[in-house]
């Protein structure tokens, strides 16, 4: 450099040396952990084994701090997705459509294989008097009855659907002796099988998963009716999670989602894999939330 002797080219590449240092150790702004929760559709447990091998997973996947929280109930779920507190959740079909409405670019982005068509079953006591059938079993009438939580799609909007179309004219407090509402499809079927209720609505999969760990007695409840399938749960995103965590971030925790193969985190869920899923798939809980007067 022109006019500077060898003391100045010395002096200015110390300069140059320090600049070049303390750019480097200025702090990076470190990654907030991507939070999530899930309905607390099943007992706690079980939730809990579910949700941490999916924590572990997608840290390990999509390379930035991953962190599981759970909440008390259906409501719960859709407050802490619309105030920000968790930017994924596993929702049913019905909390989902909630949760989308009131966020704004919101995405479902995958469901299980078996959530595409998923059913509902009445169960039924065995004091009960019901037994199995094909058709909408119409002697449930004046009998003692549960739902499961209030906001849930297969314990509670589409049976009360069906039970309205049974029984034309009618909600379900003019159908049943008794209405009650367990919280969750596990409680729902202890509560039928100690014969607190005569019959039951319960998510298949959770019987399924119930009836595997011992915890269903066939000689006290039993399935009395399988509806026809409707779109259930799914995991949906908020819209701003590509601000935070980089473009295309939430194409990359599609694909994870997709990508699981591991029995070890299916088969707490029920289900044999995800699949993509799009928000247009749960329209039809919509106008089944509007026609019961559960959603405006």
């Amino acid at each position: 450099m022109p006019g500077l002797g060898r003391v100045g080219r010395f002096a200015l590449g110390l300069v140059s040396l320090a600049l070049g240092t303390a750019a480097q150790a200025q702090p990076t702004k470190p990654v907030p952990p991507l939070v999530f929760t899930g309905i607390p559709d099943q007992d706690e447990s079980r939730l809990v084994e579910r949700f941490g091998k999916v924590a572990t997973y997608l840290e390990a996947k999509l390379g930035v701090p991953v962190r599981y929280i759970p909440v008390k109930s259906y409501p719960a779920a859709v407050t802490a997705f619309t105030n920000g507190q968790v930017q994924l959740a596993w929702f049913g079909g019905f909390t989902g459509v909630q949760a989308r409405r009131a966020v704004p670019g919101s995405q479902a982005i995958a469901q299980g294989a078996e959530d595409a068509a998923f059913k509902t079953y009445l169960i039924a006591h065995a004091g009960s008097g019901l037994e199995p059938s094909k058709d909408f079993p119409q002697a449930i009438a004046g009998k003692t009855f549960t739902f499961g939580a209030r906001a849930s799609t297969s314990g509670r909007l589409m049976p009360e659907y069906f039970i309205r179309q049974a029984f034309p004219g009618k909600n379900p407090d003019q159908v049943f002796a008794r209405v009650g509402f367990s919280g969750d499809h596990s409680r729902t079927i202890q509560l039928v099988q100690s014969g607190a209720f005569a019959v039951g609505a319960v998510d298949y999969s959770v019987w399924d998963l119930d009836t595997k760990a011992g915890k269903v007695d066939p000689k006290a409840v039993s399935v009395i009716w399988e509806s026809p399938t409707f779109p259930d749960y799914q995991w949906t995103v908020r819209g701003d999670v590509d601000r935070t965590y980089g473009p295309s971030f939430t194409e990359k925790l599609k694909d994870a989602l997709v990508g699981v193969t591991n029995p070890a985190i299916l088969e707490p869920f029920g289900r044999s894999k995800f699949i993509p899923v799009t928000n247009a798939a749960y329209e039809p809980l919509v106008e089944v939330g509007r026609s019961t007067g559960l959603l405006d």
